[in-house]
């Protein structure tokens, strides 16, 4: 477990610095709340990220980015919705960005998905 942990750390920094270089502007890393967890809260002109970032070794079970499955949009949507409330956030535009890390070779293949999914907080 702990292996998984650094590989997650170093790819969330990888995918941190990558944004900054993109124009996004970083508001929280690992945000937590009641509903759940975000990986980066950030600005890109003016909409505030949602930033769900997925790494793999390798894609022979699939992309990184079939991981964000419904049930974890849903999870990332309530946190979203929470963030945005506890920061008086609500009526300015939001959206859930997806960073895929492959790294089948170095440096690994980092894969941006804007607008990757919209507000899903059903059952």
């Amino acid at each position: 477990m702990p292996g998984n942990i650094d590989f997650g750390k170093e790819a969330e920094g990888l995918v941190a610095s990558f944004l900054e270089k993109q124009g996004y502007r970083l508001l929280a890393r690992n945000y937590k709340n009641k509903f759940g967890e975000i990986d980066i809260v950030a600005v890109d002109k003016g909409v505030t990220c949602f930033v769900e970032v997925k790494a793999r070794h390798s894609a022979l079970f699939g992309s990184p980015a079939e991981a964000v499955s419904p049930r974890k949009q849903r999870q990332i949507s309530k946190a979203a919705l929470g963030y945005l409330k506890e920061n008086k956030l609500l009526e300015r535009s939001a959206r859930f960005d997806v960073v895929t890390l492959l790294y089948e070779k170095q440096p690994p293949e980092i894969t941006l998905i804007k607008d990757a999914f919209e507000l899903n907080y059903g059952i």
